[in-house]
């Protein structure tokens, strides 16, 4: 099904495709998809590109202010019409949310069907769509998860493929799980003293915060209370390049008021995007069970020092400290214990053929660089752009050089 809508300055076709929950199950049970071509009204014929959001379980940026403007989107509608996909699970396309937990589903059929929500099936469902809308080849764009879902793509499907773009997102191939979060332990502690160099005061203050909601329960808006370790979550933003300057407003506001009580739970939105939670450490798993990483690899000193935020990383906690997440608990448990099979298949990625070009952040702490680049090594002709100028947000920060960077090295032509 295929929706026209007037939007002032672009030409936008809104796609429903139904596809499959499972795509090795194609006459079982089916969800839907949600897609929005977006194009300069006049330049309609351009090629696709599909944009593959970060996440995992995030729907797809929305088109606002002058979107043929500076931003990354202005610049691809240069050379493309963009197809923005809601990843299954997310926006328009079939939810999961808080409601999974009261759907008469037990946990264990819940975790069958969450575990249908990585990159493979997004790129499945890509494949659907593509062939829906009659193309032969498109480009990609893979921001952070994105990333992730773009290699799997190079992966297993090659011939759809003109291009391959990738922000902040080349994925390790073949490391396990644990190697990769022992890794961004030793990243995120560095991001740390970054921030306390910065903000030299705030290591007093975060211990004053610590102390005092452990002495006193602080409820949030949604009821929850905020403990010690949920607050040390309050770090995720390291890796954005306003992130720490919005930690240290954070802290400026007194922990009793209704200011900080609201910016701290919308710190990190499990509420509204419960699905990032319950697949996150399965994204990375390029095989193997998770097991809970985060939580196992976690250096004991790190976890002794409260002045030490947590970066992205899930523990088995947040299903008792989030309320949203609690009575999804037994259903994390049995995702986390889950043999996940492989993503990446070397070999075909040493003979790829598709222009590839990627932009790895030196001090990423999220996706870190030493995996990229390792990975940037393994695939035939990806051409690595390594910088420090940015961090893992900056198709948003600075969008429009990014891409035209990408789209230059792919080509040739830098």
């Amino acid at each position: 099904m295929a929706v026209t809508v007037r939007t002032p300055g672009l030409y936008v076709v809104e796609h429903e495709v139904e596809v499959p929950l499972d795509h090795a199950d194609p006459g079982g049970a089916t969800i839907t998809v949600f897609a929005r071509e977006v194009s300069d009204p006049d330049r309609r014929d351009r090629p696709y590109l599909l944009f593959l959001q970060g996440g995992p379980g995030f729907e797809a940026a929305r088109p606002t202010g002058d979107p043929l403007g500076p931003g990354w989107l202005g610049r691809a509608l240069q050379d493309y019409r963009v197809l923005l996909l809601d990843q299954r699970g997310t926006g328009r396309s079939t939810p999961v949310g808080p409601e999974l937990a009261s759907s008469g589903l037990t946990p264990q059929q819940q975790a069958d069907y969450l575990s249908h929500f990585r990159a493979d099936s997004i790129v499945r469902d890509a494949e659907l769509v593509r062939e829906a809308l009659g193309v032969t080849r498109w480009s990609v764009l893979g921001q952070s998860f994105g990333g992730f879902c773009t290699l799997h793509y190079l992966s297993t499907a090659p011939d759809s493929l003109r291009e391959a773009f990738f922000t902040g997102g080349v994925p390790p191939v073949g490391m396990p799980v644990d190697d990769i979060y022992s890794a961004t332990f030793a990243k995120q502690r560095e991001r740390n003293e970054r921030y306390y160099a910065r903000y030299p005061g705030d290591r007093d203050r975060v211990r004053r915060i610590h102390a005092a909601l452990d002495a006193e329960p602080l409820l949030l808006p949604t009821g929850d209370r905020l403990t010690s370790r949920r607050f040390r979550s309050a770090g995720h933003g390291f890796g954005m390049s306003d992130g720490p300057d919005q930690l240290h407003y954070l802290l400026e506001l007194p922990i009793t008021s209704p200011a900080f009580r609201h910016d701290v739970q919308a710190g990190m939105g499990f509420a509204r995007n419960p699905l990032y939670a319950l697949v996150h450490e399965a994204s990375y798993a390029d095989g193997g069970v998770t097991g809970w990483a985060s939580e196992r690899v976690m250096p004991s000193d790190y976890a002794d020092d409260v002045t030490l935020f947590f970066g992205e990383h899930l523990f088995p906690w947040a299903f008792t400290d989030y309320g949203a997440l609690a009575p999804l608990r037994e259903t994390a448990d049995l995702l986390a214990g889950r043999e996940w099979p492989r993503l990446y298949d070397e070999d075909v990625l040493r003979s790829n053929e598709i222009p590839c070009a990627a932009a790895v952040y030196a001090d990423d702490p999220y996706v870190l660089a030493e995996h990229s680049m390792a990975t940037a090594g393994l695939v035939r002709g990806l051409r690595p752009w390594l910088t420090n100028e940015y961090l893992h947000n900056a198709i948003r920060a600075d969008g429009a050089r990014v891409l035209d960077r990408l789209i230059d090295l792919a080509r040739g032509r830098a």
